[in-house]
Order: C-alpha cells, then structure tokens, then sequence
C-alpha cells in the first residue's frame, strides 16, 4: 500500500438499491466503507433506465426496503406500479435521509481489483468518468460487488452499426435529459420489456414507427392507476405481516394476489377461461398464479398461452400483424411482461411491424436499415436489445483472486458461484444477487436485503473471531450450480432460449443462472451460516498475516 491508497474496510461497487443498503448495514456494523459508483447519482437501474414508459412491474407497496419501519411509513407511492422517475425519487430520498452520498464517489468506474494473498486484502483501481470522479487506489479486506443483474447493456453487432446518421438509443442507457420523438421516423429493434413498455409512448409522439420482432412475447396488462389509500393504510397498519407474507412466497412478492395450487388440467375448459379472465382482468404477474403447474406440466402451460394467444387476436385488428405478435413458445419461460397498451399500439396507423426471425437485420445503413433486402429509413434508432444478465457487469472489471486467476478464467464454464453469494478462489468478495440466487425470479429489493444482510452477519462472524478469509469451495460451488440447474429443469424454463441462460449473447455458455424457490434458498442460507458457513473454507489465522 502506497500513500495515496484509500484504506477502508469494504469497498462496495454500484449505488444502486444493492449498494445503498450494503453501505448502510456496514455503517451500523461500525465499519468503513467506499462505494465506487459510475453514475452521477443513485439507482442503478432507475439510474439508467430512464426510456419512455419505464415503470417496475412488482406492485409499490411491496418494492421497497424493509430494513427501517420510519422509512416505510412516510414514504408515499402514487401509482399501483411505480415509474421510473418515481423510483428515482425513493432512492434519492433513501441517500438523503441517511447521508449516504458522503462515503460515494459518483462518475468513477472500478477498473480492476487484485486480492493479494500476503496482506489478504483487495487492492482496487478505479478511473474518472466524469468531472466529479477519481483516480483512486483503495484497500480493504472485503469487496462487495453490488452491480446489478441487468445493467450491461447489450448491443448486437450489427454490420455498418457506426454508419448510420441519425440518432441512436438503447433503453439501458437513456440519456438524463429525455428525448423528443415528435414528428421523428424511428426504429425499434427489440420485443422484450423495455420495447414493450417503451413502444407505446414513442408510437404517439412519432410520425412514423417500425417495430423490429425476432421473438414474439408474451405481456399481460398492468392495469396501473393511482394507488388506493385505503389499500396503503392497511398495508402500513401491519407492514411487518405483509412483509412476512410475501417472503414465504416463491418471488418474494405476491401474497395477496393468492396462488390456486390446483392443475390446470383438473379444470374443466369454462372453469380455466374464467379463471384466466380474472387473472387477466386483476393485471400483472398473478396470470400465472391462476393454476400451480402452469410453470410444470406443458399441457396445463398450453392453456395459458393459448388464452393469451386468443386476446391478442382479439385486441389486434390486422389478422397478419396479430399472427407475428402472437408467441408460439411456453408462457413463462421468457420473464413475462407487464405492459399498458401494448398491443392495442400496433393498431395505430403510423405503428408497422417487421418480422426479423427469418430475414435478420442485414445492417446498418447511413439512413436506416435493411432487412430481408429492405431498406428502412429513420431520423432516430432505439436498440431496445436488452442485457449480458447477471454477469456481464461482473465480467467488465479485471478482478483477480488466487494466483492472478480472473473471475472471466474463472468462468470460462458458465458463472460458478456458492449460493450466489462467493466465488471460488476469490476469498472476501461478495456478489449481491449473484448467478445462482433467487435474483432475477424475485422481487429484486427482498433479494438485496437478504443478502446484504447475509453478508453483514459473515463479516461480523468473520471480524469477531479474528479470520482471515473466506471463500467458497471448490465442491459446494460445483454442488450448488448443479443444484440450480436440477431445480430450473424440474420446470419449464428451461424449454426455451432465454436471458435466464444467457441465449441472448453471442458465444455466453449456457448455465441457467437463478435460482428457483426464495423460500428454500434463504433457509439453506441460514443453515449454511449456522454451521460455521458450511461450503465456505475460512482462513483462521489473524488477520493480514497470511497462512
């Protein structure tokens, strides 16, 4: 350590929701922590994913810390599903009411971080980003990779991508001041939930809109309005109960929607379209709570996509577009979507439809694109292409453990992690929501939480009898990863290609990446922890002296 190093005890990257509650829980614990964030605010992805029409599509009440009961009652949400500048604002609020942004350092990326084994403590370089970043060289025994699972941006390859005259966009990197599509010709490429959210609020303001499809999704209405305050008062008259409800649910959200438990195929077809109807009719992710093997049995799965299927022909005039909009594969194995106005979009004169499946984008083109030996011409281009999930922002810092391996080396198999939590070979880093936990499947704010709190009790297990390191086992990571695995083809998700295995990147080996089932895996955590962090081996000698 030179000195110019920053030592601390925990350097922590991002400042999204992840971020923000590992830094608050180290505060508590009495320790020093740095947060290197490469935004100039927080949020992660409420940060960057400011496109038109973004909004969470987990209900208000139940995306929102739980760590502080204050905060829980006097913030007050406006919507059923809170938009992104919403959101935005809870976080801010969060920063502010715990003075959080003095132990941030905005617009500064994490380059590397290098464990060394002498000193047993990370050594990470950062670069400025922007006029209030900073070159620094910290050190600190334990790293904490709060990044996000979708917030590395994906943009294909496309030939001629640099060509194109006009502006270009993706919905994971929106820029802070807005954009006007007012009067604009422009191109959506991508189907996914943030074209899905997106499409409809760019189709009124633009003249013209051309929608480029590779794979139809399944969406099911929102429904959104303003929240009711009878609803939030007897929320917060018992917010610890409702809290306790959903966690005891499989995505940690969800309790009061209630699951039928019963097989679709025990109904008769009459009984199924009701249930169905109601389902559709209450908005959101409880379509698919309407029966319990709906994510298991392909026959009973069938019903339900034939149900969707039959209301997009019902919603879309044009029988020829409704056939591309129309989803052929499982419902559900893809995240499903929850949107306003979706496919009554396509029902706008000046909103078209290109199928991409079996002509692909051949390019880019200095006034647009082609297709199918089409030219398409636009003033502006949204890439709404999605994410490298779970991984890719991880993979984008030159982390080293153990003799200089890379987290990348590392991986070269797929993500291995021990409960999504440690990595192999790399003692006292910490993924929050990492591959191999309930992450993506869940409402993401439980999932934080629980981990950060998970983390704050081993570091406190770790300090309070003078340990060393710890780090997962070589045997408990290749167990639980075949535990992901098992528990993911034991369902449907596995049916078809998806960002849940990486599908959506070129040349990214396949591993399904959460985990499914919150409730299991937090008791498997607990028990892990209460055996002496079973699966992890602990360096016992003193700290900063190594073995």
């Amino acid at each position: 350590m030179n000195e110019s190093t920053l030592s601390c005890d925990a350097v922590v990257v991002g400042a999204g929701f992840a971020g923000m509650a590992m830094l608050h829980r180290l505060r508590a614990m009495g320790l020093r922590a740095r947060v290197i964030e490469v935004g100039d605010g927080v949020g992660g992805t409420w940060y960057w994913n400011r496109y038109p029409g973004a909004r969470c599509d987990v209900e208000s009440m139940e995306y929102s810390y739980q760590f502080d009961d204050d905060l829980q009652q006097e913030w007050e949400w406006t919507e059923r599903y809170a938009a992104q500048p919403e959101i935005l604002r809870y976080a801010n609020h969060v920063a502010d009411r715990f003075d959080l942004r003095r132990d941030i350092t905005f617009e500064t990326r994490v380059e590397r971080a290098t464990f060394d084994e002498v000193a047993n403590r990370w050594q990470v370089e950062t670069s400025a980003v922007g006029a209030t970043g900073a070159d620094l060289s910290l050190e600190a025994p334990y790293l904490i990779l709060a990044v996000g699972c979708l917030s590395s941006t994906n943009t294909p390859a496309f030939d001629g991508l640099d060509s194109f005259e006009g502006k270009t966009y993706h919905t994971g990197a929106w820029p802070k001041e807005g954009v006007d599509f007012t009067g604009l010709r422009v191109g959506v490429i991508g189907t996914g939930s943030s074209a899905i959210q997106s499409i409809p609020v760019i189709a009124q303001q633009a003249a013209d809109l051309t929608v480029f499809q590779r794979t139809a999704n399944y969406t099911v209405p929102a429904y959104n309005g303003p929240i009711d305050p009878a609803f939030v008062a007897e929320i917060k008259a018992d917010y610890a109960g409702f809290r306790a409800e959903n966690s005891l649910q499989s995505g940690a959200f969800g309790a009061r929607k209630g699951r039928n438990e019963a097989s679709a195929l025990s109904a008769t077809e009459e009984e199924r379209n009701a249930a169905y109807e109601a389902r559709w009719a209450e908005g959101g992710f409880s379509f698919l709570r309407a029966f319990g093997d709906l994510s298991l049995n392909a026959e009973s799965n069938e019903t339900a996509a034939r149900f969707v299927r039959r209301k997009i022909a019902e919603i879309v005039h044009d029988p020829a577009t409704a056939e591309l909009l129309t989803p052929k594969q499982t419902i559900g194995c893809k995240r499903l979507c929850v949107d306003t106005g979706y496919y009554e979009t396509f029902n706008r004169p000046n909103v078209h439809l290109v199928d991409v499946s079996t002509d692909p984008i051949e390019r880019l083109t200095p006034t647009g694109l082609r297709t199918g030996g089409v030219d398409h011409e636009f003033d502006a281009i949204v890439f709404a292409t999605g994410f490298d999930a779970m991984t890719g922002s991880i993979l984008k810092i030159d982390i080293r453990g153990r003799d200089g391996v890379t987290i990348r080396e590392r991986w070269t198999e797929g993500p291995k992690t021990y409960l999504g939590l440690g990595v192999v070979g790399f003692p006292n880093l910490f993924t929050i929501s990492g591959p191999g936990s309930p992450s993506v499947l869940t409402n993401m704010i439980v999932s934080i939480e629980q981990h950060v709190g998970w983390i704050g009790d081993c570091i406190e297990y770790l300090r309070a009898n003078g340990h060393a390191t710890i780090e997962a086992t070589a045997d408990a990571a290749e167990g639980w990863v075949d535990h992901v695995n098992h528990m993911a083809e034991l369902t449907l998700f596995t049916s078809c290609n998806s960002w849940y295995l990486g599908a959506n990147i070129p040349g990214k080996k396949r591993v399904f990446m959460p985990l499914l089932g919150y409730p299991p895996y937090v008791e498997t955590c607990n028990a892990v922890a209460a055996d002496g962090y079973r699966g992890f081996a602990i360096d016992r000698s003193p700290v900063g002296v190594s073995a």
